[in-house]
């Protein structure tokens, strides 16, 4: 137990890396929206992600309930946005979180994460939901290629 609530303090008080809201498009009348923004990898100069997410208004709040929790659904594409610069990054295959943002008060985050498939010579970078006692099967993947056609 005095794990978990460690592991809770420690995601509370990472500070994440920044994001700026490029978007926000409506998508009924409860005030839902879906939110995109534009995240700079801080380890690799020269990629942008953008992620977009689901943000429910608060008519949907009153009328689903749940009033502190969104949807941990997400989708992201990256692309090169000047000369590309490698820094210090992770090579294993868990590869390494690039940004989280919290999808609930305490347990609910998007997270996106940089794997480096060394091979292919690709960043690859996928969003997915984490959650502590549940997993999200709900994913999406873009690829930046760092080979010269």
């Amino acid at each position: 137990m005095n794990r978990l609530i460690l592991a809770a303090a420690v995601a509370l008080c990472t500070a994440p890396l920044h994001a700026e809201e490029v978007g926000e498009v409506g998508v009924d009348w409860f005030g839902n929206d879906i939110i995109i923004e534009s995240i700079r990898d801080p380890e690799v100069k020269g990629v942008t992600c953008h992620l977009a997410y689901f943000d429910r208004g608060i008519i949907d709040r009153l009328q689903q309930g749940n009033w502190f929790e969104d949807p941990s659904n997400s989708s992201i594409a990256c692309t090169q946005t000047g000369p590309i610069e490698l820094g210090d990054i992770k090579r294993g295959k868990g590869g390494e979180e690039v940004f989280r943002e919290s999808q609930s008060i305490i347990l609910k985050s998007i997270r996106v994460t940089r794997v480096f498939d060394e091979a292919n010579q690709t960043l690859i970078y996928l969003a997915h939901g984490s959650e502590v006692s549940k997993g999200s099967a709900k994913t999406s993947l873009s690829t930046i290629p760092l080979y010269q056609p």
